[in-house]
């Protein structure tokens, strides 16, 4: 059973801007770049569905960061049809992510009022996805959608929408600057803050201060 409520995990996406979005085979290297991460101020983190046994780790890292990250709220991603939601709700996943809209995920996760935000590349998904009962729907690929440009049309007709996007964000000023001005509740970032040989060295504080400067620059481009 999911730990924060509906209204919880779309605030601290809000009042923090930016879900890493992170797996691992290993769940010491998991355990490490999610504390990392913690350090560094993120306070929502998705752990993506996307490796052999996958949820078995999930539901060892959901018991784990109730304890040494209480305050962190650990969802699921690259979720993609409604008994894959299922498995991770029962996990106690706080939110699901995928990279499409599947409208049997919605009413799985509308019954135990956990978030569900679907991928979507046009403004009829979003507009579907909304009318789901998804109260934030995710831009992916970002990048070859349309960029900052496609969410600031989109805020147009859809001026209601609370916007993730997911996919050609990066923890530099100008990438973060840009999409929160377009009007972005929040950004999903994975590979560009987790760069392979920086996990492959175990350089946790780096990653920790990555973090630090990403959410610094999105805070200031909020002002």
């Amino acid at each position: 059973m999911a730990r924060f409520n509906k209204v919880e995990v779309i605030t601290a996406m809000r009042d923090t801007g930016m879900v890493p979005v992170f797996f691992n085979s290993d769940i010491d290297v998991c355990k490490n770049v999610i504390k990392a991460c913690y350090a560094g101020g993120v306070r929502v983190f998705e752990f993506t569905n996307r490796g052999d046994f996958a949820h078995e780790l999930f539901g060892e890292l959901v018991k784990w960061a109730a304890k040494a990250c209480p305050e962190l709220i650990l969802g699921a991603g690259t979720v993609i049809d409604a008994p894959t939601a299922a498995l991770y709700l029962q996990l106690g996943a706080n939110f699901i992510v995928g990279p499409n809209f599947n409208p049997e995920i919605a009413p799985v996760c509308n019954r135990r009022l956990v978030p569900y935000s679907p991928g979507c590349g046009s403004v009829s998904e979003m507009s579907d996805a909304q009318a789901a009962g998804c109260d934030v729907t995710k831009v992916f690929p970002a990048g070859n959608v349309g960029g900052p440009s496609f969410v600031k049309n989109v805020l147009g007709p859809l001026r209601w929408s609370n916007i993730m996007v997911t996919g050609a964000v990066s923890p530099d000023e100008e990438n973060l600057t840009g999409w929160i001005k377009a009007g972005v509740l929040c950004v999903g970032m994975g590979s560009k803050l987790f760069p392979k040989e920086v996990i492959a060295a175990g350089n946790w504080q780096a990653i920790t201060d990555k973090c630090v400067e990403a959410l610094g620059y999105i805070a200031k481009a909020r002002k």
